[in-house]
């Protein structure tokens, strides 16, 4: 399976919107299984995170029409995307690949899956991610700049989707930058579906 993630995908101080969704891909290697605490890595000193729907991929598919897109995902939950943003950085100053910075071991948790028959309409769900005092992140389906059918339609013109692949949507706000002992949780909807310790 792949993670399949999306950058600038809601508006929050970008010039711009991209002509079309900005894609990269996360290794399997990065999910962070079962509520295990993310451990800061020893080759950055600036993690930071960004809190995003997650999708479900349940069937083989190709050149998806978007009108279609809706058949071929099946829940949704909480996924973050940690970068190692100090590298991450200077790896793209250099114009060199940033894979490393994005796709370490650990780099993607993953919340508790919903059906998707749970919401009435994928294009508003709200979801976000508190440190038990406050949302520290929170957006809704509808602020997306390309829609949960949409992005299908076009990531699977370059990647053939299969069952259990893993679409992030993109990060209704800035990166917060993380530190140890810092703890969050997840939720989408009216559900709390992921716990996240730092270390």
């Amino acid at each position: 399976m792949k993670i399949i993630c999306l950058g600038q995908n809601y508006p929050h101080g970008e010039a711009a919107a991209p002509p079309q969704p900005v894609i990269f891909l996360k290794p399997d290697s990065c999910i962070l299984h079962g509520g295990n605490p993310f451990f800061l890595p020893e080759f950055s000193q600036r993690i930071t995170l960004e809190a995003e729907l997650a999708v479900r991929i349940c069937r083989l598919g190709k050149y998806i029409d978007p009108r279609f897109a809706h058949k071929y995902y099946d829940a949704f939950t909480l996924g973050i995307d940690f970068t190692a943003q100090d590298l991450y950085d200077r790896l793209a100053a250099e114009g060199q690949p940033v894979d490393i910075a994005k796709g370490f071991d650990g780099a993607a948790a993953i919340g508790r899956w919903i059906d998707k028959g749970a919401f009435e309409d994928p294009g508003r769900i709200c979801f976000g991610l508190s440190d038990g005092e406050k949302d520290v992140m929170r957006g809704e389906t509808g602020q997306m700049r390309f829609s949960i059918d949409q992005t299908i339609g076009i990531v699977s013109r370059y990647y053939t989707l299969k069952t259990g692949d893993i679409l992030l949507t993109g990060a209704p706000a800035a990166a917060l930058t993380v530190k140890g002992g810092e703890r969050f949780s997840g939720w989408i909807g009216q559900e709390e579906v992921l716990h996240l310790k730092i270390k």
